[in-house]
């Protein structure tokens, strides 16, 4: 939740910093940063330090973070906070996945992955709401108190439930130094690309150019370098696995698509509904609260329905879900979200909960950190991508739009002289003079022009994101479909 909770909150923290939007969204910069860099190397810390180490010391770097974030006064002292938080926060997912897919049996893991689900698909969803009923209520330190109670919790029961199975691999001969350094260059540079890009109208900009460049030199060679040495950051060896590799390019996808769609349908309530922050995040409540719901019900179906029809099923439910949102106009209100979102929220868990499972379905024990941990790079670096993603057609759509629509508003309109002709009527009537009229009149017609270009780009990306789903459906039929047949040794208790 603390990837979407602090967006809400960023243009109180430009007043309290004194910073520009521009600067003041490597709030959000910085944490993804640390997160994703500290998420690709989970497998190879736990086998470093010892993955249950690895939990208590993450989840504390986390909760120290969080403290440190609300206590937080000068722009700099926040930034290196979140930095600290998101260090904490990125070996947190992959390690609860390996866990749960090593503790319970075959059968049972489908519900245990729905369980899991809850909570890591839900929570971006509710990012927007809590963070912006805290804010209203308390102030923006709060997004980041609101952390401390659940987190000591959860260290508490780390402590006292989760071991270390005796099947995983201990100790490192030798620390790969070159691969650390490439990694963080690299993903930190790919960060920066997919965030700053837009903004800086992507390779028109020197900049956005050498980072570009820099960031694929980088990531080659890491790959390469990878390959080579005998402990590697990351196991790429793993991704040979077809369900692995497979599902870690579906759960990209997916990735654009559900953090996409977090992060346009608030700004089209914000921006052209007039929402304000909390209200924005409701609309977000009945996707939400349908994920909640249907998340057990799937994990029954997974022990008795092919995996692959399911996953279909979900991809089929999403689409439609899309084609609603793709018709969507300035007049719409509450009522017209809640049927297209309990749609989408129907369709999500048949690919959240039974994809993850099936991913890693084939992975040995041993190596179910890794390949956890590679699973949701991916699904991460879908959710960055996803948020450039949008943001460039949105730009670029609307500029389209506008174009097109002031084609029309010329004299030979009928339509447009009669409405300007009652408009700067009205204003006479007022006492206005004409040359005044005229400038309302110029100004009301841009106003409308923007909004509707605007309305019309919204409805043209929710048509490519379920459009894209479309071409998942062929990946789906390379997954495994049978479930292994031994026994997975119980690694908590």
């Amino acid at each position: 939740m603390d990837v979407s909770v602090v967006n809400v909150a960023l243009p109180h923290m430009m007043g309290n910093f004194g910073q520009t939007l521009s600067a003041i969204t490597w709030v959000a910069t910085s944490y993804s940063i640390a997160e994703i860099i500290l998420l690709t190397m989970t497998g190879w810390l736990s086998t470093l330090i010892g993955r249950k180490k690895l939990y208590l010391l993450s989840f504390g770097l986390f909760t120290l973070g969080s403290i440190l974030c609300g206590t937080a006064t000068t722009f700099p002292q926040i930034l290196l906070y979140r930095v600290i938080q998101g260090i904490g926060g990125g070996c947190l997912i992959p390690i609860s996945q390996a866990v749960l897919r090593e503790t319970f049996p075959p059968k049972e893991q489908g519900m245990a992955m729905a369980f899991f689900g809850m909570g890591v698909v839900l929570a971006p969803a509710l990012g927007p709401v809590v963070g912006g009923w805290l804010t209203d209520h308390y102030g923006w330190p709060w997004i980041f108190y609101i952390n401390i109670p659940f987190s000591l919790l959860g260290m508490l029961m780390i402590n006292t439930f989760v071991h270390d199975p005796s099947f995983l691999r201990r100790g490192v001969k030798k620390v790969d130094w070159s691969g650390i350094a490439l990694l963080s260059i690299g993903l930190t540079g790919l960060q920066v690309f997919l965030e700053r890009g837009q903004e800086k109208n992507w390779f028109e900009s020197n900049l956005i150019r050498t980072v570009a460049i820099a960031t694929t030199i980088c990531l080659a060679l890491f790959v390469w370098w990878e390959f080579r040495v005998k402990e590697p950051i990351v196991d790429f060896r793993l991704m040979k696995d077809v369900g692995l590799g497979v599902g870690s390019t579906i759960v990209f996808l997916f990735g654009i698509s559900l953090y996409g769609t977090t992060f346009i349908l608030p700004q089209f309530t914000q921006n052209l509904l007039g929402y304000p922050a909390y209200q924005a995040g409701l609309v977000l409540l009945p996707r939400a609260a349908m994920l909640f719901c249907c998340m057990p019900i799937v994990g029954m179906l997974y022990n008795y329905i092919n995996v692959r029809w399911l996953i279909i099923t979900g991809i089929l439910i999403i689409m439609l879900s899309y084609m609603g949102l793709a018709h969507l106009a300035l007049t719409a209100g509450f009522d017209n979200f809640v049927p297209t979102l309990v749609l989408m929220g129907a369709g999500m868990p048949f690919m959240f909960v039974t994809l993850s499972t099936a991913s890693m379905m084939t992975i040995p024990r041993e190596e179910l950190t890794s390949a956890a941990g590679i699973y949701t790079l991916f699904q991460r670096i879908g959710g960055n991508v996803g948020y450039a993603f949008v943001a460039t057609v949105l730009e670029r759509r609307s500029q389209f739009h506008r174009v097109h629509l002031i084609e029309s508003i010329s004299a030979f309109n009928s339509a447009f002289t009669d409405f300007s002709r009652q408009f700067i009527g009205f204003f006479s009537q007022q006492g206005m003079g004409p040359v005044i009229a005229q400038e309302r009149l110029l100004a009301m017609t841009n106003r409308l022009v923007d909004r509707n270009a605007a309305m019309l780009a919204y409805n043209d990306v929710s048509w490519v994101l379920g459009i894209m789903f479309f071409f998942v459906i062929p990946l789906v039929f390379l997954l495994p479909n049978k479930r292994p047949a031994h026994p997975v040794e119980v690694a908590a208790h």
